[in-house]
């Protein structure tokens, strides 16, 4: 049943059938026809695949509309909301170390770290869920769901919290909800199938996608499967993680076929998918890259292996794109949209006109700051932290720039971080090399 669902998925996509009936599938890379009206909503596109490299200044006169920070209070999804879009996090920027606890696991850890109720949950490639009271300063669990004969397969755990129960899928196949107060597990299921995305919660349904592409719905009250939507396979298994996005009642997910899907989430049907992949020749075996999908109001960002789109959430429909693709999660402020480019740019641009703000080399504003040597840049965050924008490399550096793309200072965490960080309670944490938590005030 499963192969026969996925040949008809194919078939629609090579006929593009459904592209002038029902309006439902769309190609990026379809030539619109004069006659279809769906096609006069669209907005000039940039139709260059020549990578952006412009340098931008901003205008002296433009103001950002600000916002006043947010004190965060937990982090229970590992993108931090539905949406998977970040707040502008209120932190006191002391520098001033609070915090440090002992070594919380001698393994590997994934790379994800939450926190509820001054409960820090991470996971390693052991399969320990390790939950660490901070007010107690010890750790309160440490459960391994595995036997013995997955002892030496490393282990990459997603999860996410919700009213204290951690609902958690995995890499072999494995899907179980562990009650935090209780101790226990509630429930666990095999799929068989390795999980291969973040996890979303929607009213009673427990959504992800596994290795196969196909979006699963399941009760989360038991782990039952409630729906299975099969999408496009890959014959070469990239390093692309399916991705999962929420906005009310309406599920985003962007495959490793690089085709995002719309679902509604009450129904479990989908209202509209359109592929992402620039390539004429969709090809399985074609490797799809790209960022974490971000919804924000009616729009959705989405960068793929080249391009950057914003697309109306309701229709799909393509508002604009450009030829620039983000690195890291990017992130829309007051209706700016903040991302780090392939080729190392800052851009800022306004979603409501499309225009450019600014585009800033961040190696040149580096080097003419601290006349450092200039180097690969490896990213490990973008945030908005009292109204200005914090950047984190992988060799533990911190860049801060205001909005207009100012670099203001550039300094290294010690100790060197190991996970990525999370602002809660006006604080900034993470693990350091030696599986350490680390609370900077």
């Amino acid at each position: 049943m499963k192969l026969f669902s996925v040949l008809i998925i194919l078939i629609f996509i090579h006929h593009c059938s459904f592209d002038n009936k029902t309006g439902i599938w769309k190609n990026e890379n379809s030539l619109p026809e004069e006659k279809n009206d769906i096609f006069r909503e669209f907005k000039t596109l940039s139709s260059t695949s020549t990578p952006f490299e412009k340098i931008i200044p901003i205008d002296k006169n433009f103001k950002f509309l600000l916002s006043n920070p947010t004190t965060n209070t937990k982090w229970n999804d590992i993108y931090f909301s539905e949406s998977n879009n970040y707040k502008n996090f209120k932190y006191n920027d002391l520098n001033k170390y609070i915090y440090k606890s002992k070594k919380l696991t001698k393994y590997k850890i994934n790379n994800s770290i939450l926190l509820n109720d001054n409960n820090l949950i991470i996971s390693d490639i052991k399969g320990n869920l390790i939950i660490f009271s901070i007010t107690k300063n010890k750790v309160i669990t440490k459960y391994n769901f595995y036997k013995k004969k997955y002892k030496h397969i490393p282990k990459t755990l997603n999860f996410i919290v919700e009213k204290k129960i951690i609902y958690v899928s995995d890499n072999i196949g494995f899907l179980y909800a562990f009650d935090m107060n209780k101790n226990k597990i509630i429930w666990a299921k095999n799929y068989k199938i390795p999980f291969k995305s973040n996890l979303k919660i929607s009213n009673n349904k427990l959504i992800a996608a596994n290795q196969n592409n196909d979006l699963l719905f399941f009760e989360k009250e038991n782990g039952d499967t409630l729906r299975q939507i099969p999408t496009e396979q890959t014959t070469v298994k990239n390093e692309f993680i399916n991705n999962l996005s929420l906005h009310n009642e309406k599920l985003f997910f962007l495959n490793t076929y690089g085709s995002l899907y719309s679902v509604n989430t009450k129904k479990m049907n989908i209202n509209w998918f359109i592929n992402l992949n620039q390539s004429l020749d969709l090809k399985p075996s074609k490797l799809f890259t790209g960022s974490k999908i971000i919804n924000y109001k009616n729009k959705l960002v989405v960068s793929s292996n080249n391009f950057t789109y914003v697309l109306d959430n309701s229709s799909g429909t393509i508002i604009f794109k450009k030829n620039f693709s983000s690195l890291v999660k990017p992130i829309v402020y007051n209706g700016y949209l903040f991302l780090i480019t392939k080729k190392n740019l800052l851009i800022a641009m306004n979603l409501n006109n499309t225009s450019i703000i600014y585009s800033y080399d961040i190696k040149e504003r580096i080097f003419n700051f601290v006349n450092l040597k200039k180097k690969n840049l490896e990213y490990n965050g973008l945030f908005i932290v009292n109204n200005k924008i914090f950047i984190f490399l992988k060799d533990s550096h911190l860049l801060k720039f205001d909005l207009n793309g100012e670099i203001k200072s550039v300094n290294r965490l010690k100790p060197k971080t190991n996970s990525k960080p999370i602002f809660v309670n006006n604080s900034m944490m993470f693990l350091d090399f030696k599986n350490k938590l680390t609370i900077i005030d």
